[in-house]
C-alpha cells in the first residue's frame, strides 16, 4: 500500500474534531535566509504528532515561533482551540497552554524541584517566597508522573531522565494542553527511554496534544499517530497511522528516493580486508570501566563496537586514544608498540578519534568552519616565525566543504550556527585532514538527520575502500549492523564476543543482544 499524504489545510476528521493547535502560513526570514516559508501544522488533543525533517529543515525555528521565542513574519497565524492567539510572546504562549521541552534542558540545577516547577511563577507570602507552599503545590504534578523524587530535591542531583520529569511536571503544573518534546531520548538509556514512552502514551490518553521531534524512526513508529514533514523550510505533507513507512518518510524528508542507507557489502569487505593496523592487547583502566580487552583492526575494515549503555565502549576507545590513562595492556600500531601519553601523540601517530559529544569535546562553536577544519593540521600552515598560510587553509576548508557536502554559505560561517549534521561533518573533515590510518568514530550520527546520516555512511564506506581502518561505536542497532563488517559486543567492561567475520555468528539483532545481556540463545 502506498503512503498517503494528507493536506493539512483540510480537516482530516471530517469536521468531527477541531485541532487544539493550528499554525497557518508561518514564515520566518533571517538576514539572507528564508528559514520558513508558509508552513502549516495541526495538532489534536489526545494524539502524538511527530515533526520530522533534516537538520536545517525549520523544525526548531517553527517551535521557537510557537513558544514565543521568535516573531514570525507578517501574514501567518497561530490558533489555539480555533481562536487566534498572540505570537512572539513567551509569557502569552505559556498562558495559552504551550510548553516546550528542549533537548538541552532549561532548569536551574542549584534550585529544588519545587522552585524549578514554579520558576517565574513563585508563590509568595507578603514580600517573601512561600517555599512551603510551592513544595505542597508541586506534589500533584510529581505524583501524576510517578516521579521517584520529591519536591525538595535539588535538581542538580538528578539524572537527565529525572530532570526531564521536572520539565514535564512544570508543564503539567502550568496546565499545558500542547506539549512539545525535542529529541527527548538523546541522552537516555534504553530503560529510561522505555519509561518516557509509557509517560508520553499516558499523557496522550489524558488528552494532551503532543508534538514529538525525533530523527529515530523506531520512536516515530512507537509513538506517533501522525507525522508531518518539513523540508528546506517548507511543509511537505502529513502521513497518518498505518500509512507511515520509512520509505515514504525518507522520500519526503530528503526529496529523493533512498532505497538503502547501508550500501555496504559485508562479505566482500571481509574478504578484501588488509593487514592488521591496530592491535589492542589486554587494555584496561584497572577495571574501573574497562576490564582487560583485546581486539585487532585491519586496514579497510569497518569494525563495530556495540553494547548497552555503560558497557565500556567509549571508555575503551578513550584508552586507545590516550584520552584516559591506561593501567595495563598495550597498543600496537602498524606492528610497533606505542606508548601514547596524550591524544596528540595518538593523532600524530595516525589515530583519529571523533568524540560522541561534538559540542563539548569536539568543536569550537564560536570559531569559523575554516578554523575548525584546519585545527588538526595548523602546524602544516605555519611558516617561519609561526605565521599561518591562511590562503592554503582557506583552500583546504573549501575542498572539505565540497568533499563532505557540508551545507554552509562559506568557510567564514561560525560552526555554532550550523545544523547538527553539518557540524558533525565539519568535525569529521578536520580528522580526515590528518590522513589517519585508524579512525575511531564514537556515535558518528548522534543527533543527525536521515539525509546527513546517509552521507556519513557513504564517507565511512569510501574511507574503508581507501584502506583506512575504522572502529565505529554506535547505540543504534540498525546502524552498527548496517555499516560494520563484524561487530564486537561489550558487557560490563569486557568484550563478551563477536558476530560476523569469521566468528561463525551472523550479524543479527538477536545475537548482538544475547552477548550484550550475557545470555545464551537456544539453538534453532
Amino acid at each position: 500500500m502506498s503512503a498517503q499524504v494528507y493536506d493539512e489545510t483540510s480537516d482530516r476528521t471530517g469536521g468531527e474534531k477541531a485541532p487544539t493547535l493550528e499554525m497557518r502560513g508561518i514564515s520566518k526570514t533571517f538576514p539572507g535566509v528564508k528559514a520558513l516559508n508558509g508552513v502549516q501544522v495541526k495538532a489534536y488533543a489526545g494524539e502524538v504528532l511527530a515533526l520530522m525533517g533534516e537538520n536545517g529543515a525549520g523544525k526548531s525555528t517553527l517551535m521557537k515561533i510557537l513558544s514565543g521565542a521568535y516573531q514570525a513574519d507578517p501574514g501567518g497565524e497561530i490558533l489555539i482551540d480555533g481562536k487566534p492567539v498572540q505570537a512572539g510572546d513567551p509569557i502569552a504562549a505559556k498562558r495559552n497552554g504551550i510548553a516546550i521541552i528542549y533537548q538541552e534542558l532549561s532548569l536551574a540545577p542549584n534550585l529544588t524541584v519545587a522552585e524549578n516547577i514554579h520558576l517565574g511563577d513563585e508563590l509568595r507570602k507578603g514580600a517573601f517566597v512561600d517555599r512551603a507552599g510551592m513544595i505542597e503545590n508541586s506534589k500533584g504534578a510529581l505524583e501524576r508522573l510517578g516521579a521517584p523524587f520529591g519536591p525538595s530535591t535539588v535538581v542538580g542531583s538528578l539524572s537527565i531522565a529525572n530532570q526531564q520529569l521536572v520539565e514535564i511536571a512544570r508543564a503539567l503544573h502550568a496546565n499545558a494542553k500542547i506539549l512539545v518534546m525535542d529529541e527527548p531520548t538523546t541522552a537516555l538509556s534504553s530503560r529510561e527511554t522505555e519509561k518516557l514512552f509509557h509517560l508520553v502514551k499516558r499523557l496522550r490518553a489524558e488528552g494532551i496534544a503532543i508534538i514529538y521531534i525525533s530523527h529515530r524512526m523506531a520512536e516515530i513508529y512507537e509513538l506517533s499517530d501522525r507525522v508531518s514533514v518539513l523540508r528546506d523550510g517548507a511543509y511537505v505533507g502529513t502521513l497518518v497511522g498505518d500509512e507511515i513507512s520509512a520509505d515514504a518518510l525518507v522520500r519526503m524528508m530528503v526529496g529523493r528516493d533512498v532505497t538503502s542507507f547501508y550500501k555496504h557489502d559485508h562479505d566482500k569487505s571481509a574478504a578484501i580486508r588488509g593487514e592488521p593496523v591496530l592491535q589492542v592487547e589486554g587494555l584496561t583502566d584497572g577495571g574501573r570501566m574497562v576490564k582487560p580487552a583485546s581486539f585487532t583492526l585491519h586496514a579497510g575494515e569497518v569494525l563495530g563496537l556495540a553494547g548497552l549503555v555503560g558497557s565500556g565502549r567509549t571508555e575503551l576507545a578513550r584508552l586507545v586514544y590516550a584520552a584516559d590513562p591506561m593501567t595495563g595492556g598495550r597498543v600496537v600500531l602498524k606492528g610497533q608498540e606505542r606508548h601514547f601519553k596524550t591524544p596528540k601523540d595518538a593523532l600524530d601517530a595516525g589515530i583519529a578519534y571523533l568524540t560522541e559529544d561534538r559540542k563539548a569535546q569536539g568543536l569550537f562553536l564560536d570559531m569559523t568552519v575554516q578554523e575548525n577544519i584546519n585545527l588538526g593540521v595548523i602546524d602544516r600552515d605555519a611558516g617561519r616565525g609561526g605565521v599561518l598560510d591562511l590562503k592554503r587553509a582557506r583552500e583546504r576548508a573549501k575542498a572539505a566543504i565540497k568533499a563532505l557536502a557540508i551545507r554552509v554559505a562559506g568557510p567564514d560561517v561560525n560552526v555554532g550556527s550550523l545544523s547538527g549534521g553539518n557540524q558533525q561533518k565539519v568535525l569529521l573533515s578536520r580528522l580526515l585532514e590528518t590522513n589517519p590510518a585508524v579512525l575511531i568514530l564514537d556515535e558518528p550520527t548522534r543527533g543527525v538527520d536521515v539525509g546527513a546520516k546517509q552521507e556519513i555512511y557513504r564517507i565511512i564506506d569510501k574511507l574503508a575502500q581507501q584502506g583506512v581502518a575504522i572502529l565505529v561505536i554506535s547505540s543504534e542497532m540498525p546502524e552498527v549492523m548496517g555499516i560494520a563488517d563484524r561487530i564486537l559486543v561489550m558487557r560490563e567492561g569486557h568484550i563478551e564476543g563477536e558476530v560476523g567475520g569469521t566468528s561463525g555468528k551472523a550479524i543479527t539483532q538477536e545475537n548482538i543482544m544475547a552477548l550484550a545481556a550475557g545470555v545464551a540463545l537456544e539453538a534453532a
